[in-house]
């Protein structure tokens, strides 16, 4: 059978050597996780654009990204245009405005208002249908690796704007670098986000808290988070 290394940070491995746990199952089984929904996606996007096909295939995509997905449809079809771009899966996100991947960019500097998503038109579809362009395809399918790589088993608007800033050919990922969000400022931003809005509910349970409060708490857990994950990144280089 081949063997395939697999490389942890050093606190890691050795937590994982006392416990015991059969490490090439678990590892077998997260890869075939993994390999079934990067398929799912990559042969979903082939197709003819039909957001709620694509969300039957794709189960575990939010009703927010669904929404964004379906508004960057809506701008590709009213400018005539044959293909959704990646500026078209840009728009989607900054129109649908109340979605994760916008509060990042505010917790980066970069107000989304102040964003104007390209108009550029990317090849790769076919006539008389709406497909995806070869840029936005390569978008989404990273969205996926970028759900997979966070731990995360779902596919949401987060992902997406970390997918967008990583494709390096697409409009959408050349505005958001110029405005300084690269791919690994855009993911580290959400692995803290995320981790903040954990420390949130399991401190604040059931008290609401106005989306301001949120974005300030998360903020002021920027520091010692991001700290900590380049201590990790530092390991694993």
């Amino acid at each position: 059978m081949p063997k395939i290394n697999v490389y942890l940070p050093d606190d890691l491995a050795e937590t994982v050597r006392e416990s015991g746990l059969p490490v090439s199952a678990i590892c077998q089984r997260a890869l075939e996780q993994a390999v079934q929904r990067v398929t799912t996606i990559r042969t979903a996007v082939l197709d003819d654009l039909d957001v709620s096909e694509l969300t039957r295939r794709l189960p575990s995509v939010t009703p927010r990204l669904v929404t964004a997905l379906t508004l960057a449809a809506e701008r590709a079809k009213t400018a005539g245009a044959t293909t959704v771009s990646t500026g078209d899966l840009l728009h989607g996100l900054l129109a649908e405005g109340d979605n994760l991947a916008c509060q990042i960019l505010t917790a980066m500097d970069i107000a989304p208002a102040s964003l104007t998503a390209p108009g550029t038109r990317e090849p790769g579809g076919a006539d008389g249908g709406l497909r995806f362009s070869r840029q936005a395809a390569v978008v989404l399918e990273q969205a996926v690796g970028e759900a997979i790589g966070l731990g995360h088993n779902y596919l949401g608007c987060e992902h997406l704007l970390v997918a967008l800033t990583a494709e390096p050919d697409g409009s959408a990922g050349q505005l958001l670098r110029e405005r300084g969000a690269d791919a690994k400022a855009t993911r580290r931003a959400v692995a803290v986000a995320i981790a903040g809005y954990a420390h949130l509910r399991a401190n604040l349970q059931h008290q609401p808290t106005p989306p301001a409060g949120i974005l300030a708490a998360v903020r002021g857990e920027l520091a010692p988070l991001i700290e900590r994950i380049e201590r990790l990144e530092s390991r694993l280089a």
